[in-house]
């Protein structure tokens, strides 16, 4: 009996297309990998709508749903509308309280809404928001290929929907990876994560052997 393959759904960080994730790779022989990719948000989107058309994307039952940073919150979300076997995120929060202070003031002086998100068309703004001011400019570049959504409708709702994410306790089958040089969200916010030394915010990039590896043994394995 041919045993079926595991479905994976992969959902790229803010602006960020699947192209994030082209050195994961697992063994073909027990998992089918597959690309979700951001769509334009209806006018004044709720977060939780937004996830619940994304899951119509989804073509198979109980699959493995994979997030990077804001894609990890919202495959949280879509976790809310559809059974699934596991729920790994990458570079991202379990709940509001793992925001750093920055973004809790962000949050609540809404002082996001003052952002001009007009200006993050230009790319070295955007890579630093997407990945972090540490990113130095010959590798700009680089990034620029991973960032494809540069709508303003898109950003201004995204930048918005990642500060005011309500979901205050952590789902504890979250499988959360984290690594311990995040400058977008510092580990010691974070709670009872999986700590990849070195990792920073753009790790699903540059610590994808790590990935590779352990990835497959955390999507089989059943949660200790």
């Amino acid at each position: 009996m041919v045993m079926s393959k595991i479905p994976v759904y992969f959902m790229p960080g803010l602006a960020a297309s699947p192209t994030i994730f082209e050195n994961i790779k697992l063994p073909e022989d027990q998992f089918e990998m597959h690309f979700l990719e951001w769509f334009l948000p209806n006018d004044k989107e709720s977060i939780e709508s937004y996830a619940l058309r994304m899951t119509e994307k989804i073509q198979d039952e109980n699959p493995v749903l994979v997030g990077v940073s804001f894609g990890g919150i919202l495959v949280q979300e879509m976790a809310k509308h559809i059974k699934t076997q596991k729920v790994i995120i990458i570079s991202s929060v379990k709940s509001n309280t793992e925001f750093p202070p920055r973004l809790k003031m962000a949050r609540a002086t809404k002082a996001y809404k003052l952002l001009p998100t007009q200006l993050l068309s230009n790319v070295e703004l955007l890579v630093k928001y997407a990945f972090g001011n540490n990113i130095v400019a010959k590798r700009l570049k680089l990034y620029e290929k991973y960032l494809s959504v540069r709508d303003k409708k898109y950003l201004d709702w995204a930048i918005e929907n990642v500060l005011i994410w309500s979901q205050k306790k952590a789902d504890e089958n979250v499988i959360h990876i984290h690594g311990d040089a995040d400058e977008v969200f510092p580990i010691k916010h974070i709670q009872k994560c999986i700590v990849i030394k070195g990792g920073t915010h753009i790790m699903i990039i540059n610590k994808f052997k790590w990935l590779n590896e352990n990835l497959p043994k955390l999507i089989l394995n059943e949660k200790e």
